[in-house]
């Protein structure tokens, strides 16, 4: 086997109608710091723990990220890690996001939530 040339995730890019708008909802329902804010993106840390940034990407004509149809079930593009998902899913049910209930699949815990623009984001924990 060859050895892995990756060793984690940097940033992920989440297509948004008004970075800064996002920006706010980000921080305020999830947490998130803003690092860098422009007029086109705003890029923030997941977490203070976490060297992971999120940045939202103003696109024209956006529509919510879209998953293909599968047989696999998974209908989004990005599961962050939680540290209690139970204490997440009310926290942000309680910060007025919309969010599915907590689904288990054998140790693992995984849970979809919706941004301003609709896009699924997911978050999980094992």
């Amino acid at each position: 086997m060859a050895q892995s040339l990756l060793k984690g995730i940097e940033g992920i890019f989440i297509p948004v109608t008004d970075p800064r708008a996002s920006a706010k909802w980000y921080e305020e329902k999830l947490g998130c710091r803003p690092l860098f804010v422009e007029e086109e993106a705003v890029t923030m840390r997941i977490s203070d723990e976490s060297n992971t940034v999120i940045c939202l990407v103003r696109v024209e004509n956006h529509q919510p990220m879209s998953f293909p149809e599968n047989r696999f079930g998974v209908g989004k593009y990005y599961n962050f890690l939680s540290v209690n998902i139970e204490a997440a899913h009310q926290l942000i049910t309680e910060r007025g996001v919309m969010v599915t209930p907590i689904d288990e699949f054998g140790s693992t815990k995984v849970l979809t939530f919706f941004d301003p623009d609709g896009n699924p984001l997911g978050m999980c924990q094992y």
